[in-house]
């Protein structure tokens, strides 16, 4: 069995007081949706609904596109998993470090892997050069915006440059949004319309914390195209629960506002924290904070109890790096407390 490369591994034996590895919305599922998924069990003796069609009438309005634009998904995972098993790339080109799943999927269908180094000394932003690194060569671009593990939000003008130079070459562009809600940066939505080869990938995995039901959707102007992907899952791979609870999710109010209320005062009061500790912290506006401490740390803090996610398998990473969600006070505070006695005793 190959070796896990995620975070929240929390079913390996050992004991769990925090997890960190996972960034997930510290204010957990909305409670719409848990309400929807603790009333819906006498529906789900009945198979779910394979084209998914309330959730995807529901998404696209949310997102001003046709129905026939939203393609849902057993989470990111499955649909990136999908992407390439229909369109098979030859060569895919990707910022790195980034996330792995883009390497794995395509190589699996025998893609060559351009990787694009994030340069440290920059703070793993994303520079104006990269749209000029496609070749002729180049069939699909994977680009995660805000950036995991680095937490970086991409410049909207390289995005949208990014997007213009992939139509003139023929090559399909997957923008990952996963992260973008709990931000305030721009969306590649607005450039679907014009630029068939965008997809845009969405997911309810972290930002309404439904990691355990599997929901993502894809999202392009080319209907054909999402079909064509579409085939290449298994025909009831949304459950009636994860449909149920997305609906709910998408009903409750003021979830971005709360979640980005939380998020971004934590974040900043956990770097300045972790930064007092000696640890490098680098800049990212999502709801992780990527991190370098003097020596690896991660072992010393799962002994305790607390997960943080180990970085030294991303590509340019070592194992003095690692990744920390953005949880409440208290629980970071507990982080803190932990980290301080694995660095100073």
């Amino acid at each position: 069995m190959r070796p896990y490369e995620h975070g929240g591994d929390i079913y390996n034996g050992q004991t769990v007081r925090l997890d960190f590895s996972a960034n997930v919305n510290p204010l957990g599922m909305p409670p719409a949706a848990e309400r929807a998924l603790r009333e819906g069990t006498a529906a789900d003796v009945r198979y779910p609904d394979a084209r998914c069609r309330a959730l995807r009438a529901a998404l696209s309005e949310k997102h001003s596109v046709t129905p026939e634009q939203v393609l849902c998904g057993a989470g990111a995972a499955d649909l990136i998993f999908r992407i390439c098993a229909a369109l098979q790339p030859r060569q895919v080109l990707a910022p790195v470090p980034t996330f792995s799943e883009y390497g794995r999927s395509a190589a699996l269908f025998g893609a060559e892997i351009a990787k694009y180094p994030l340069r440290e000394e920059n703070g793993f932003e994303l520079d104006r050069s990269f749209p000029a690194a496609l070749t002729p060569e180049t069939d699909m671009v994977f680009l995660c915006n805000p950036n995991n593990p680095t937490g970086r939000l991409c410049d909207p003008g390289i995005v949208a440059a990014l997007a213009d130079a992939c139509e003139e070459n023929g090559t399909y562009l997957v923008v990952d949004e996963c992260f973008l809600e709990f931000t305030r940066g721009v969306s590649a939505l607005p450039l679907l319309q014009t630029h068939p080869r965008l997809l845009v990938l969405r997911a309810f995995t972290k930002f309404y914390a439904m990691a355990g039901l599997r929901l993502g959707y894809l999202l392009c102007a080319d209907a054909a195209l999402l079909e064509r992907i579409g085939t290449f899952g298994a025909e009831w791979a949304v459950s009636t629960a994860a449909q149920r609870s997305g609906l709910a999710a998408l009903t409750e109010p003021d979830w971005r506002d709360r979640t980005l209320q939380l998020v971004e005062a934590q974040r900043r009061s956990l770097a300045v924290s972790l930064a007092a500790l000696g640890v490098a912290v680098y800049p990212g506006e999502a709801n992780f904070l990527l991190c370098r401490a003097p020596r690896p740390v991660a072992e010393s803090l799962a002994e305790q109890g607390i997960l943080v996610r180990r970085c030294g398998n991303f590509e340019g990473l070592d194992d003095c790096f690692f990744r920390v969600g953005v949880r409440t006070a208290a629980e970071n505070a507990v982080l803190i407390d932990a980290l301080r006695e694995v660095l100073h005793g």
